[in-house]
C-alpha cells in the first residue's frame, strides 16, 4: 500500500473528528464588526471566510486570535511562492536600498527591461521571437480590456466569441465575456452585445450531451460551423477568447485535443486567438502556461496574478503583427509599478530555477490521488479533475434525478458546509463552478509533500462532518 493510500485510506480515525482535534469557532471581532459596517456591500471573501489575517509565511497564515491556517486559496492563486517567500522580500528590500523610482508611467528602466527578458524567457520560443508586450493597470481585468481593443483594432471587427462557464474579469468590457449572468444582470443594456457565447468542453456535463471524445469532436464541428455558415448569425469575430483551464468557472480543463483543433480552426479563418492565463499561468498547471499542454501557441496571452510576485501586475504578450493600435490606445498611471516588477521577476527567476511547474504536477498528482481515495466513500464527490495545483471537486447530490450522462445534480448546498468545516479545521478552501457546487485547491505551489498529506487529513474530517450534518 503506498503513502498516498495509507494516510487517507485509514478512515477508521478520519471518519469523525478525532477526540482530541480542536476546532476553532468564529465570532465576530471587532475589526469584522467594523468591516461589515464600513466596506462595501460587494465585499465577498469576508462573508465566507471570516478571517482578520495578522501575518502569514509560506503556506500558512495566522489571524488576529493566533489561529493559524493552511492557506490554499493563495491569493485566488496569486501566491505561486506562498506568503512572504525569501525571493520576494529580498527583491522588495533590493529596490528600496536601491532608492529605484517606484513609479515611472511607461518609462523603461533597468527593472523594467529585466522584467521583460525575463518573461519572454519563460515563453514558448515560437511566441518570444515575435512577441510584443503591454503593460496595463494593476489587475487581470485591465489586461482583458487591453487584449479586447489590441484585437478589434487590428481586424477591424469587433465582434468576440466567448465560453459558457468563463471568467475574465469584472470590468465592463471583461464582464461582457464572462458566463455567469449574476453580476451582469444589473447592467443590462451597459454591456457589449457583441459577444457570442459557444459551449466549453465540460467533460463532465457535456454540453451535446456525449462526453469524452465525441463530445470534443462534436465541440469543434459546431465552432467550426458557426464560422464558416454564411447564415450563422454571427460575423467573423475579432477574436476567441478561451480559459485553458477555467477557474471560476469550476476547475474546467479543456481536453487538449479541443485545444488544438480551436487552434486550427482560429488560423485557417483568420481569427486571433486569446488565451487568458491570469490564474492558470506560471506553473499552476504543471507547465509554465496552461496552453503548452496542448503545445498550441496563442495569438495573444493575457497575465496577471503569479507574475507580480504578489505585487498587481498585467500585461498583454501578443505576436507582432497585431501591434497596430496607436501611441496611447491603451494606458494607465500604474503600469511602470517598479516594485511589482522587481518581484515579478525574482519569482520567475526562482520558478525556472528550481523547476517548480514540475514540482505543482507532482503535487497535484499526490492530491488527486488523496480525493479519489476519499470519493470511494463519499457518493457526494462527484468528479475530482484539474491540473497540477489547480484543482476542484464537484459536489454532487446522490439521491438527485442522473442527467443525459449518467451524473447526478450539483450539490449547491453542501460546498460552503464543507468550506465551513475545513475553515475550522484550519484550512482555507475556495468554492466555484455552476451553481457554487465546485470546492477549489489553489496552494501555493512551493507546497511539499508532507503538507499535501496533511492538507488531504484536514479535508477528510471536514468532508465527513459536512456530509453528516446534512
Amino acid at each position: 500500500m503506498s503513502t498516498v493510500t495509507r494516510l487517507v485510506d485509514d478512515r477508521s480515525e478520519q471518519a469523525s473528528p478525532a477526540p482530541e482535534e480542536k476546532l476553532y469557532q468564529f465570532n465576530e471581532s471587532p475589526l469584522l464588526a467594523r468591516q461589515s459596517r464600513q466596506e462595501s456591500n460587494a465585499r465577498s471573501y469576508p462573508r465566507r471566510l471570516p478571517l482578520a489575517l495578522k501575518r502569514a509565511g509560506g503556506i500558512h497564515v495566522e489571524d488576529v486570535e493566533g489561529r493559524r491556517f493552511i492557506d490554499c486559496l493563495a491569493g485566488a492563486g496569486t501566491l505561486a511562492l506562498g506568503h512572504n517567500h525569501p525571493v520576494v522580500i529580498e527583491a522588495i528590500k533590493q529596490v528600496l536600498a536601491d532608492e529605484l523610482p517606484l513609479l515611472t508611467l511607461d518609462l523603461t528602466t533597468p527593472v523594467k527591461d529585466q522584467f521583460v527578458q525575463d518573461l519572454f524567457g519563460l515563453l514558448p520560443a515560437a511566441l518570444s521571437s515575435e512577441a510584443k508586450i503591454q503593460f496595463c493597470g494593476p489587475t487581470g481585468t485591465d489586461a482583458v480590456e487591453a487584449a479586447l481593443k489590441l484585437v478589434r483594432t487590428a481586424t477591424g471587427r469587433s465582434t468576440v466569441l466567448s465560453f459558457q462557464g468563463a471568467y475574465h474579469g469584472m470590468s465592463q468590457g471583461a464582464l461582457s465575456l464572462m458566463g455567469s449572468l449574476g453580476p451582469k444582470r444589473p447592467l443590462g443594456a451597459l454591456l457589449s452585445s457583441g459577444v457570442q457565447f459557444l459551449p466549453y468542453p465540460y467533460d463532465y456535463r457535456c454540453p451535446f450531451g456525449l462526453g469524452g471524445e465525441a463530445g470534443v469532436k462534436a465541440n469543434l464541428h459546431y465552432l467550426e460551423s458557426l464560422l464558416n455558415d454564411p447564415e450563422a448569425g454571427v460575423q467573423l469575430p475579432a477574436a476567441i477568447i478561451l480559459e485553458a483551464v477555467q477557474g471560476e468557472g469550476g476547475v474546467i480543463p479543456a481536453d487538449v485535443e479541443w485545444l488544438r483543433g480551436v487552434r486550427r480552426i482560429t488560423e485557417k479563418a483568420g481569427v486571433p486567438l486569446i488565451v487568458d492565463e491570469i490564474q492558470s499561468g506560471f506553473g499552476r498547471t504543471g507547465k509554465m502556461f496552461a496552453f503548452e499542454h496542448a503545445a498550441i501557441i496563442p495569438d495573444v496571452v493575457v497575465m496577471s496574478k503569479a507574475i507580480g510576485g504578489s505585487l498587481p501586475m498585467a500585461v498583454v504578450v501578443y505576436r507582432d503583427w497585431l501591434d497596430t493600435w496607436q501611441p496611447g490606445a491603451h494606458a494607465g498611471t500604474f503600469r511602470g509599478n517598479q516594485m511589482a516588477m522587481a518581484t515579478g521577476s525574482a519569482v520567475m527567476r526562482y520558478l525556472k530555477e528550481h523547476n517548480v511547474a514540475d514540482h505543482a504536477a507532482a503535487m497535484g498528482q499526490r492530491l488527486s490521488e488523496h480525493l479519489r481515495i476519499l470519493q470511494r466513500d463519499f457518493p457526494q464527490m462527484g468528479d475530482i479533475r484539474g491540473r497540477g495545483l489547480m484543482l476542484g471537486v464537484e459536489l454532487v447530490d446522490p439521491q438527485g434525478e442522473k442527467d443525459a450522462l449518467g451524473h447526478p445534480p450539483p450539490f449547491a448546498r453542501l460546498a460552503p458546509l464543507v468550506q465551513r468545516e475545513c475553515l475550522k479545521r484550519g484550512l482555507i478552501l475556495e468554492m466555484g463552478g455552476r451553481h457554487g457546487s465546485v470546492v477549489r485547491f489553489l496552494p501555493p505551489l512551493v507546497i511539499t509533500a508532507a503538507q499535501i498529506d496533511e492538507v488531504a487529513q484536514i479535508f477528510s474530517r471536514a468532508f465527513a462532518a459536512a456530509v453528516a450534518s446534512l
